[in-house]
């Protein structure tokens, strides 16, 4: 988990998801090499949006499935729901949730304990989970 108060403290965020999904089954060559760089830059736009958007402190944290890892950034504004921006192609900004569907799984958002979770999964590898 990385507790975040500001922008300057993504770094230390991209560097330790790095380090922890870097040990993940990926292997070069395979369908799914680039979920790691994928995941961390889903990341740092999920936290982003949480820092500007939400209220401090934005809480991230990485979950495993035997199928998928989530991504779950936390702020705690439950009133204010994360939304897609109308953002032009040009734009500096304001598409950190079109990166997240784009790169993931499946995005989504809910509320508890005050707070607003929004995740996106990701496969950890190509083999179908076991039943």
């Amino acid at each position: 988990m990385w507790t975040l108060h500001t922008p300057e403290e993504l770094r230390k965020l991209r560097a330790g998801l790095g380090e922890i999904i870097a040990d993940a089954p990926w292997r070069d060559g395979d369908a799914l090499a680039d979920v790691p760089e994928r995941m961390v830059l889903v990341a740092s736009e999920l936290a982003t949006n949480a820092i500007r958007h939400g209220q401090p402190p934005t809480e991230v944290r990485l979950l495993r499935t035997d199928a998928e890892f989530v991504l779950d950034v936390l702020d705690h504004d439950p009133d204010t729901p994360p939304e897609p921006s109308d953002a032009s192609t040009f734009a500096s900004g304001g598409r950190g949730l079109q990166i997240a569907q784009r790169l993931s799984l499946d995005v989504g958002w809910y509320t508890a304990d005050e707070s607003k979770h929004v995740w996106a999964s990701f496969p950890i590898s190509a083999e179908p989970a076991a039943e």
